[in-house]
């Protein structure tokens, strides 16, 4: 165990932030650290958007599920897959070599698309991290999807860039407790995929209805399985194919 492992092992999500800042140069290093990430073919296919204005902050706040910490949290970014940046270079690119014929680029892979939102992906991780190891904390929104073109229209995102996940960070306000993950041998399987334990899964979904019964003085009581069953009746973001395929991606 070192410093770096226990970082990594106490992430919670954070949804309360005091009112303190967040320096400029906490930030840069943040941004600097997000852009250390791995990257597929160093293709950098992503971008990262600071949403600055409050007016702005308030409409996102909406648009993710009237989520209030995207409104109030000191810093907010969103993290697009994008590959417009590469299609607009390999434009240029065919003006200054011609004879070559056609760009190099081809919109609408499925690939392309994968290769966006991981980068992105990664470099939101980095970001989180080194949030955190300056002491600040904060939760991942996906609630951005819910209105996905608004989102976009609202930020003035191109064609081939689609806004991926919020983040909001700050000086945390609360100390949750750390939510255990699923028991490693359910995920982690040796040469071939295995199928789950029943009796593991049952003994998980225990521990985490008590987690959820102790954080919310007993009104939710939701063992794992239970709460990504409802997940997936209430949240399938049934536009997002469409939405994608109109910005260009998913095509072929």
């Amino acid at each position: 165990m070192n410093q770096t492992l226990e970082l990594m092992l106490s992430h919670r999500s954070i949804r309360k932030f005091t009112d303190q800042k967040v320096d400029e140069r906490e930030l840069d290093i943040i941004i600097r650290a997000a852009q250390a990430a791995a990257t597929s073919s160093f293709l950098q296919a992503y971008s990262i958007i600071d949403v600055k204005d409050p007016e702005i902050r308030a409409q996102l706040k909406t648009l993710c599920g009237d989520q209030e910490y995207v409104e109030k949290s000191p810093i907010f970014l969103v993290f697009c897959g994008d590959t417009h940046r590469i299609k607009t270079v390999c434009e240029s690119e065919k003006v200054l070599q011609s004879d070559q014929g056609d760009s190099s680029y081809e919109s609408g892979w499925t690939e392309t698309f994968i290769i966006a939102t991981v980068d992105a992906a990664i470099a939101g991780q980095n970001a989180m991290l080194a949030a955190e190891s300056l002491g600040l904390g904060g939760v991942y929104i996906g609630g951005i999807r819910n209105h996905a073109q608004e989102a976009s229209k609202l930020l003035k995102l191109p064609e081939e860039v689609y806004p991926v996940f919020g983040m909001c960070l700050g000086y945390p306000a609360q100390d949750p407790e750390v939510k255990q993950r699923l028991p490693k041998q359910i995920v982690y399987h040796v040469d071939q995929y295995s199928e789950m334990d029943e009796a593991t899964l049952e003994a998980y979904d225990t521990k985490i209805s008590d987690y959820y019964v102790k954080r919310t003085k007993g009104k939710i009581k939701d063992s794992w399985s239970e709460a990504v069953s409802k997940k997936f009746v209430q949240e399938k973001r049934e536009h997002m194919l469409k939405f994608l395929q109109d910005r260009g991606f998913i095509k072929r």
